[in-house]
């Protein structure tokens, strides 16, 4: 029952997609707000119902917690319903730092850091990750040869064109985590 309340809410979302801040607040006034009301009631309905130690009771006590946070997009039409373009955006990140614990040092973990944070923002600035690097490493280091650069003393990497078209850094990044 609240799975259905919730999804009526993101329909209401959907209504709103393609109108200008006050149109979608307007709608979120008449559709939104008495939707999250009942939303409300049914949340304190069920609290009363369960075991309080019950992991029902736990998600419901939750929701309840943050209750203002979430009713606050329903008085705003800039306000998004939730926050999954920012944990869609962060995702990588997240990802990398469980990747990082098994660089093999301090200093490859440092490096692959830097490397991630270098990609996540040329993703924030629209850019293509593998262009953007195979541009910076291929055309505008200076380097001996225009078309591959050395990571440190031990390993030369490949060519920065060839990691585009096969689409992966796996070289470039096991490069970074040998030179420690």
């Amino acid at each position: 029952m609240v799975l259905h309340r919730i999804a009526a809410l993101y329909a209401i979302e959907q209504q709103g997609a393609g109108l200008d801040p006050p149109q979608r607040l307007t709608l979120r006034e008449k559709l939104a707000v008495p939707a999250l009301a009942k939303l409300r009631a049914l949340l304190l309905a069920t609290q009363r119902t369960v075991a309080a130690d019950s992991g029902t009771a736990k998600a419901v006590d939750h929701a309840l917690k943050r209750w203002p946070a979430l009713e606050r997009y329903a008085g705003s039409g800039t306000l998004p319903i939730d926050n999954n373009p920012v944990e869609n955006a962060i995702r990588s990140i997240a990802i990398g730092k469980k990747n990082w614990l098994f660089t093999g040092s301090e200093r490859a973990s440092r490096r692959a850091a830097a490397i991630q944070s270098l990609f996540a923002t040329a993703k924030l600035n629209g850019l293509d990750p593998l262009r953007w690097l195979a541009d910076v490493l291929g055309e505008r280091l200076p380097t001996p040869t225009a078309r591959s650069t050395r990571c440190c003393h031990c390993r030369t990497l490949p060519n920065a064109e060839h990691a585009v078209q096969v689409g992966r850094l796996d070289a470039f990044i096991m490069a970074a985590r040998s030179c420690s």
